[in-house]
């Protein structure tokens, strides 16, 4: 028996807000299935399909899995992010080669520094 990595699956107060801000983060097409639930599709190759579902909660502490991204230039990367409406976050991680942003709903994530 094998597994297949299908779905990322994110809470939302707002999944249309959030999965648009994804969206135009990853560049990736954006659509609302049969269930309301808002879909983002990768290319090919990609990784897996980000599925926003709705819960009536906000998020409220430090998430227990997060996605790391490496970019080509990670300075340009974290700037276009923040433009976007990411924003700098602490969770004690100190200096590092990589930069913690959160997007609009506070769900963290690492922009990598570039493979050389």
């Amino acid at each position: 028996m094998a597994l297949r990595f299908s779905e990322l699956c994110i809470d939302a107060h707002d999944p249309e807000a959030l999965g648009h801000w994804w969206s135009q983060a990853l560049g990736w097409p954006k659509h609302t299935d049969s269930d309301g639930d808002v879909v983002l599709t990768p290319p090919p190759g990609q990784g897996p399909v980000w599925l926003f579902l709705a819960v009536p909660d906000g998020k409220t502490v430090k998430n227990r899995l997060h996605v790391d991204f490496t970019p080509d230039d990670q300075q340009a990367e974290v700037d276009r992010l923040i433009s976007l409406g990411a924003r700098h976050v602490d969770i004690g991680q100190g200096e590092q080669s990589w930069v913690v942003l959160a997007d609009p709903e506070g769900n963290e994530f690492c922009v990598l520094a570039a493979e050389s």
